[in-house]
């Protein structure tokens, strides 16, 4: 998926209309800055990649759009991609192998909740095509909004699920967190700027630049963002790469998908969005609840203490269970597992689920408005 240009009929007259393209980058940097800082002071989750989007928003319904260059946009996608490989070491590997049925179980109770959910929503016309599947995918947030428009999904409206989602998800789990122990706190502060390891940092590199390069040449789809994942995974746990991002960088690369996430809403696509929003939560909190049921049967029958059975099983980003389980008195390695596996999964089967369901649904790709 490489970044567009809005199209004529998408444009919006707005303050940003007819100014020059320096003054709507200004507005685009200045937004993110503003939101970035305003989301982490409340630690939202995925601050980085919320601002940047709901920044794009702003100035792309202003009558603003501005045009992120594709080789960056790419360079990010393999930035967040070698992100996601570092986070599936080979110890967790371990850890789902030695309880395999009860993961299997776990993510099999996930991906059906959601699955059944998006079709509903799909069969009900409440989102254009396939919307709703790869809206309702339980994890992987990034990953899945990138995939969703290589398949003919509405990036936008998948990206608007899944971080109201992923929103709905973390304050409920913060709150079951805190209502279990003494509080769950944002996490150890951040060290933007921190020594690198240039060697690992330069074979890092190496690893997405290949990735994205094979990906450009096959026309895999998404396959910047997959392909680094793929040959990430693989290089480290064979323990030849160690997987080097400082803190800056992947701030850089979030704002980079958010931006060209967010420039590409228009206000009907907001409209849209606005008459689905209640249907839409009440779709969410339902997969809440179900995932819920499945933490309480690892409770009764497996012997699972009950925050670490509702974090392993929430069905939210791994980044945010990671953050509140460290915060509190929990199996972080069954949780981080129950996690990891999930996304697995979800990014292996995403696509065979959504075109499974528009076959069953007879629903055509999503028409943007």
């Amino acid at each position: 998926m490489a970044p567009s240009d809005p199209a004529p009929d998408d444009a919006a007259s707005g303050p940003l209309d007819g100014r020059p393209a320096a003054v709507r980058w200004a507005a685009l940097l200045t937004l993110s800055a503003v939101l970035v800082v305003l989301l982490e002071l409340v630690h939202l989750p995925a601050a980085l990649l919320l601002g940047p989007m709901i920044a794009g928003i702003l100035v792309a319904t202003a009558g603003g759009p501005v045009r992120v260059p594709a080789v960056p946009f790419y360079i990010a996608q393999g930035v967040i991609g070698c992100m996601i490989a570092r986070g599936i070491p080979v110890e967790i590997l371990g850890e789902i192998a030695r309880d395999w049925p009860l993961f299997l179980l776990g993510v099999g109770w996930a991906i059906a909740a959601s699955v059944v959910l998006g079709w509903l929503l799909t069969r009900w016309r409440i989102l254009p095509g396939t919307t709703a599947v790869w809206g309702f995918s339980p994890g992987a947030a990034t990953t899945m909004t990138l995939l969703s428009e290589a398949y003919g999904a509405d990036m936008r409206l998948v990206a608007f699920m899944q971080y109201l989602r992923v929103l709905c998800v973390v304050l409920v789990a913060s709150l079951v967190a805190r209502l279990s122990t003494d509080g769950a706190g944002g996490g150890p502060p951040v060290d933007w700027f921190p020594a690198i390891d240039w060697p690992a940092f330069a074979a890092t590199g190496a690893t997405a630049a290949v990735g994205i390069a094979v990906a450009l040449r096959l026309k895999v789809p998404a396959g910047p963002l997959l392909l680094p994942l793929a040959i990430g995974v693989v290089l480290q746990d064979a323990g030849w790469l160690t997987i080097e991002l400082p803190p800056w960088l992947l701030a850089v690369s979030y704002a980079l998908v958010g931006w060209v996430i967010g420039l590409k809403f228009t206000r009907p696509i907001l409209r849209h969005a606005a008459r689905a929003l209640p249907r839409v939560l009440a779709s969410i909190f339902a997969l809440i609840a179900l995932c819920g049921a499945f933490a309480a049967a690892l409770v009764v029958f497996a012997g699972v203490d009950p925050l670490t059975a509702y974090l392993a099983t929430s069905p939210g980003g791994a980044d945010s269970a990671a953050i509140i389980a460290a915060s509190s008195n929990v199996d972080l390695p069954f949780v981080m597992a129950m996690q990891t596996a999930r996304v697995i999964i979800v990014i292996l089967t995403g696509p065979s689920l959504a075109r499974f369901i528009a076959r069953r649904t007879g629903v055509a790709p999503a028409v943007r408005p």
